[in-house]
């Protein structure tokens, strides 16, 4: 993963990989918690913190995480994404602060620029009232000095929705009605104050039961882990950690871009606008803060997540399926109660790692022959590769894709900026694939290295992969016996 403290990434590694030995060797009860908070934080001195009482109390936030609980006993939440309390107090509450470079001037241009008498005289500077600034900035365009400036919080900052605000003791607060699960917040909060439920424990109690436990890794899995790892080397890992196979979610691109097609040539015929449907932060921004777009615009047809697992939950019955990806997001699309026959849970790379960590097994090179997507649904990791991949399939239709105008947005100002403009008629381009992470699935915020790192590794991969085309591809597979749409219907 990457973050902007690896002492973040550490501290809830411990936690991870503990928990999961535990529930290895049984039951985790209190005691059992107790004794990892201790073994992590075992005092008198602190590590991280100011005390080493507070240092444990976040501890066991996480472990509650970890344990799929809610991190604050007494705040409950059904947010994917949750705040630990007592890791969030070192931020400013101020947002506009006034810095050493104030020199006093006689013309007090930010006393007069501001209409709700906020500024006023301090001993060496000038003072900003936090409880009557009202943010507008115009403080700070006045000064000449430029002494004053924006401090915002980088949870609030990284959000794309505008979903977190702060209490009256300045915690963190995320609005569920707004919250889209992107994981923005969770790796740019340079405190690790906000983290997500894991699903690990129940995964390895369905091992324990001897269910049959199917991974399913999604197209961005391919250089996460370095050159020599590909599909077959972590299917051959999952499968030692006690999984009964693993299937690529490449597949369910093909399924997805197929399905995504029959529905593009329609509205093509119709003159009408479309959204690909693959991104769950996405698909959130759409019905959250465009609800016309998304009665009117967003594709019907699942994510090659829900494309796959409905699949395997039609060929193996009773199977528990589990995503295994970059996205915090995809923990949200298995709770979404929009879509049918859903997954059963999603997974992190790190969190993946850190359940085969807990059994002493790594990924290690074999030989790569497992192949079950084509280049394309491959290629559904990266900006433009949804939309490239539904083009392939209608032109393998014999459509005409000529005068076709696609528009890729990646990252949250450019997904909002192409909805709205789709919102109000006057976007240009004929279908929009938005992707919520800069760079696509591949930046993702669970990703293990920097992306140019992936993207280098994962190019000799894919250059191993044969070139079938994706209609071919999915003759293999009983496309006329399951849903591809997210209600559930059959055509």
């Amino acid at each position: 993963m990457i973050t902007n403290d690896k002492n973040i990434n550490y501290l809830k590694h411990q936690v991870v990989l503990k928990i999961c030995e535990a529930a290895w060797e049984g039951e985790i009860t209190n005691d059992v918690r107790e004794k990892i908070v201790h073994e992590i934080s075992p005092g008198p001195k602190p590590e991280y913190r100011c005390c080493v009482y507070k240092e444990r109390e976040i501890v066991r936030g996480r472990i509650r995480l970890a344990l799929n609980e809610n991190a604050n006993v007494t705040n409950p939440t059904k947010n994917v994404v949750q705040v630990i309390e007592p890791a969030c107090d070192e931020c400013p509450i101020a947002s506009y602060t006034v810095t050493d470079n104030c020199r006093f001037c006689l013309g007090r241009p930010c006393i007069s620029s501001c209409n709700f008498k906020a500024i006023s005289p301090g001993d060496v500077r000038m003072h900003i009232n936090s409880k009557v600034c009202k943010e507008c900035g115009k403080c700070a365009e006045a000064c000449p000095f430029g002494a004053i400036v924006h401090l915002e919080r980088p949870c609030k900052k990284a959000c794309p929705v505008n979903a977190i605000s702060y209490d009256e003791y300045g915690f963190c607060e995320i609005d569920e009605e707004k919250c889209i699960h992107c994981g923005q917040c969770v790796h740019n909060c340079p405190f690790g104050a906000i983290s997500t439920k894991l699903a690990l424990v129940p995964i390895i109690r369905a091992i324990q039961a001897g269910k049959e436990v199917i991974a399913m890794c999604a197209p961005a899995t391919e250089g996460q882990f370095g050159a020599g790892i590909g599909m077959a080397s972590i299917k051959a890992a999952l499968k030692k950690v006690g999984f009964a196979d693993m299937v690529e979610v490449g597949l369910g691109g093909d399924m997805t871009a197929a399905y995504e097609a029959k529905e593009w040539i329609e509205a093509k015929k119709e003159g009408k606008k479309m959204t690909t449907s693959c991104c769950p932060a996405f698909i959130s921004m759409i019905r959250h803060q465009f609800p016309k777009v998304y009665e009117n615009n967003k594709s019907s047809t699942v994510s090659p997540m829900v494309a796959v697992s409905r699949y395997l939950k039609l060929t193996h019955p009773g199977c528990i399926t589990v995503f295994v990806g970059p996205c915090i997001a995809k923990k949200g699309e298995c709770l979404n109660e929009f879509i049918a026959d859903r997954p059963d849970y999603a997974v992190t790379f790190g969190e993946i790692s850190d359940l085969l960590e807990s059994k002493g097994i790594a990924f290690e090179p074999v030989e790569e022959d497992y192949q079950e997507s084509s280049t394309w649904g491959k290629k559904f990791a990266t900006s433009g590769g949804v939309a490239k991949a539904v083009i392939e399939v209608m032109e393998e239709m014999g459509e005409d894709i000529s005068d076709i105008k696609l528009l890729s947005c990646a990252g949250g100002a450019e997904c909002k900026k192409a909805l709205t403009l789709l919102n109000v008629g006057r976007l240009q381009e004929d279908f929009v694939e938005g992707m919520m992470c800069p760079g696509g699935c591949l930046g993702g915020p669970s990703k293990l290295m920097a992306e140019r790192e992936i993207t280098k590794a994962r190019a000799g991969l894919l250059a191993k992969a044969d070139r079938r085309k994706i209609l071919e591809n999915l003759e293999n597979y009983p496309m006329d016996k399951f849903s591809m749409y997210r209600d559930g219907h059959m055509e």
